[in-house]
């Protein structure tokens, strides 16, 4: 097959008419963009409510056994009329039917289906059900082989041109499972990788991928290029801009990843890619900062445990039990500190602490509620010396008190954990520091 982009087009790029057509254009702009993959419409401003949203809301309703409460479904129903009078599509009766009439997961993934319909139609591209290509196991996680196996028809349409919704797949007993918020830049990662693409394009409304988070430092630079390593430890630590399992996909099939903004199709964006395609990085400097405010540290002492075989396993077994996952655990000779998204630990944390206690016997046992994690990142960083030593200063310098640093096995990432109400001083400390000084 010659070269072929996919492009995956953001809630906010398909919002109402007037963002749609942009996309088409877009879209006809290179005869390469032959496949895209949609998201339901987004927020036309700050008070909009997104389609999504609205179809959850309803689905709310019918689960507690309120089906006449349709007011949700009004409002989408308008949403998708005025779009498809503004770029020449038709909303039909069958489509208005199906959000009154569907449940579950097949209801929630109608935002995308429809769009996906009146792109197609817009476009002249065919319109292929995600749920014929993307293939999940019986957990709900991505079945690339099953996916592939049945790759036929996005491979033909694909030389003309195909639209395909985002946000789903198919369990193997052909149900509808939607994935996680965000889940439609991982259907383009998967559009992209079964179809060997050239690049994966994630259209959305910003100009690229920041530094850092512009509500807390003003005006960051825009990253040019990051590996997909920098971009998953990013993703995961709180950046938005791009689902952290979207990496996958694209990374295990070699293709990289170009972030546009809709808006703006003339800017640059920013490319994620393997490391020796990129240029190489400064010694010492940082690709970007993210946090993750809203977890729990749990820190035990215990006098000569690492002398004792299994002590960490029956810790994490003590997890394990209470199905509560970590996020980071920094150690030393004699201690462990376990950070733990607070939603993880929601109803659970007597229960941890009691395990804990019965079964490691610490001599002490400390719980820090209100942290936020705060990750570093940066190829350039990776064994360069004096880097963590310019982090602690930062931090020092603005007043800002460390709960915990843990450094990653990459060497591409530091994670600080300070207090919720030190996290913005810290992010501004570190920006300054590395990219202003």
């Amino acid at each position: 097959m010659s070269e072929l982009y996919v492009g995956k087009f953001g809630g906010s790029s398909l919002a109402d008419s007037i963002q749609a057509r942009k996309v088409i254009d877009i879209t006809r702009s290179d005869p390469r963009r032959r496949a895209i993959v949609v998201s339901a419409p987004g927020r036309r401003h700050a008070s909009d409510e997104k389609v999504t949203d609205l179809l959850i809301a309803y689905r709310g309703f019918l689960d507690c056994g309120l089906p006449s409460y349709t007011g949700q479904i009004g409002k989408v129903v308008a949403r998708f009329q005025e779009i498809a009078a503004g770029i020449g599509s038709t909303f039909d009766e069958a489509m208005r039917l199906s959000l009154y009439r569907s449940t579950g997961d097949v209801l929630v993934s109608l935002g995308e289906q429809i769009m996906g319909r009146l792109m197609a139609e817009a476009l002249g591209f065919a319109y292929l059900d995600a749920a014929a290509v993307i293939k999940l196991d019986t957990n709900g996680r991505l079945d690339m082989q099953a996916s592939i196996a049945a790759s036929k028809p996005l491979v033909r349409a694909a030389n003309t041109g195909v639209v395909v919704p985002g946000f789903y797949g198919s369990m193997p007993d052909g149900s509808i499972r939607t994935f996680s918020r965000g889940g439609s830049d991982i259907s383009g990662a998967i559009v992209a990788a079964i179809l060997g693409a050239t690049v994966y394009e994630n259209w959305t409304d910003v100009d690229g991928i920041l530094m850092t988070d512009p509500a807390v430092v003003r005006n960051p630079e825009m990253i040019g290029g990051m590996s997909y390593q920098e971009m998953r430890e990013l993703a995961y630590a709180g950046a938005r801009v791009l689902h952290d399992d979207a990496v996958f996909p694209a990374r295990n099939a070699g293709i990289p990843i170009h972030v546009r903004n809709t808006n703006v199709p003339e800017r640059r964006g920013t490319y994620i890619d393997t490391r020796e395609k990129l240029p190489p990085a400064r010694l010492g400097s940082i690709t970007g900062i993210a946090a993750r405010k809203g977890f729990t540290v749990i820190s035990l002492e215990k006098a000569g445990m690492n002398d004792e075989v299994g002590f960490a396993w029956k810790l994490l077994g003590i997890l394990r039990d209470q199905e509560v996952r970590f996020d980071h655990m920094p150690g030393s000779i004699d201690g462990i500190s376990l950070a733990i998204d607070d939603r993880e630990l929601d109803g659970k944390l007597e229960s941890v602490l009691d395990g804990i206690r019965k079964v490691c016997e610490p001599d002490k046992l400390v719980v820090k509620r209100d942290v936020a994690l705060i990750c570093t990142v940066g190829r350039g960083m990776a064994q360069t010396p004096g880097v963590l030593a310019k982090l602690a200063s930062a931090y020092a310098e603005a007043g800002v008190n460390i709960v915990f640093i843990d450094q990653g096995a990459s060497e591409i990432s530091i994670i600080i954990a300070v207090s919720n109400d030190d996290c913005e001083k810290a992010v501004q400390a570190i920006y300054a520091k590395f990219v202003q000084e």
